[in-house]
């Protein structure tokens, strides 16, 4: 059994208190709360003995508490970061595994939620529904419902950028309840395997050409930062919708912004920006043809409740010496454990992939 007792530290809040109902009163962790409004020293002397972090979601999340290189030079005992949810490029994975710390993530835990939101989005744009709302809401605002007209979405092509887990729900559901044929372009899966998605494999050049729906579900990554500019939305039919509920930063909202002014799409469904939540003024809001979501396509009572709860699993098993799932950096697991061998006093459990 390890002669220290691990310490886990956290801001504010979980996003179910569930978590924290699991893990307060436990012997073999010590949780701790930290407050945004505590002096910064004293928030770094706790952080330095912190085995643990549980880094708050990005919108949420203040400086200078993001998981990068700074963050873990002053904090000697840390083992492993975990993200709130699948997205974790607020936690500098590069960093860690120098560092010979964890990353682990949520990935899975809100799966349901976000495909659900996306295709709400791409109902809700191709029936034209946030249009007929707005003018509705309009004083003396002339309602034409024929000029209202909208498209189904059955037997229409859906581009999926990343087929991954929230992918897949996401191309299950157009597929399955709509008929809809899905592209998916994935570099990490190879046909077969996005063929059993129920997707066709094709490049980003084809999927932009031939999809009615464009909807994107990778993680933001040096790859897939400004992924999408001027030049793909070109490419796209000027009848075609644009969905992000994955990251922002992974298209270029100006160019974006260009592209609906010109009318070379059809209009967008956004849920994530680079800078959250997005001001009032920003050129995307102005547009009739854009529904907006301020990040909360994952925020569902069902899928927070699980975050914190997987999150909570996790903890426990790591900081007792068990290799948990959803690790991002599996190459620092040689450095880790020799790291917590010698901040704990016993050596983890070797993961079969080790």
């Amino acid at each position: 059994m390890s002669t220290n007792r691990p310490r886990l530290v956290f801001f504010d809040s979980w996003v179910d208190s569930i978590a924290e109902t699991m893990l307060r009163d436990r012997d073999d962790l010590e949780l701790v709360k930290l407050d945004y409004a505590t002096p910064e020293a004293r928030n770094w002397q706790i952080m330095a003995g912190a085995h643990g972090y549980q880094v708050q979601a990005r919108t949420e999340l203040r400086e200078p508490w993001f998981g990068d290189a700074a963050l873990i030079a002053r904090c000697p005992n840390l083992l492993a970061m975990s993200s709130t949810g699948a997205g974790y490029d607020y936690i500098d994975v590069d960093a860690c595994t120098a560092a010979g710390v964890l990353v682990c993530n949520q990935g899975g835990t809100n799966t349901e939620a976000v495909a659900e939101h996306a295709l709400g989005l791409m109902l809700a744009l191709s029936k034209r529904i946030g249009l007929a709302d707005k003018l509705l809401r309009r004083p003396g605002a002339a309602i034409d419902r024929y000029a209202l007209q909208g498209n189904d979405i059955h037997g229409k092509t859906v581009g999926i950028i990343g087929i991954g887990t929230i992918g897949r729900r996401f191309a299950e559901l157009c597929h399955g309840l709509f008929g809809m044929t899905v592209l998916a372009c994935d570099p990490y899966l190879d046909a077969d395997e996005i063929a059993r998605r129920h997707g066709r494999k094709v490049d980003l050049g084809e999927l932009l050409r031939s999809s009615d729906y464009v909807s994107v579900h990778c993680p933001r990554s040096k790859e897939t930062l400004d992924m999408l500019g001027a030049a793909e939305f070109a490419l796209m039919k000027p009848t075609a919708y644009f969905i992000n509920t994955a990251r922002g930063g992974i298209h270029d909202e100006e160019a974006l912004a260009a592209a609906l002014r010109e009318r070379r799409i059809a209009g967008a469904g956004i849920d994530v920006f680079l800078k959250e939540p997005p001001p009032p003024d920003h050129p995307l809001l102005a547009f009739d043809n854009v529904l907006a979501t301020p990040h909360t396509g994952g925020i569902t009572e069902e899928a927070l409740r699980q975050m914190a709860v997987s999150a909570a699993e996790q903890w426990i098993e790591l900081l007792n010496g068990r290799a948990p799932p959803r690790i991002v950096n599996p190459e620092a697991w040689p450095d880790f454990s020799r790291r917590f061998a010698a901040i704990m006093g016993f050596a983890p459990e070797r993961p079969a992939y080790a």
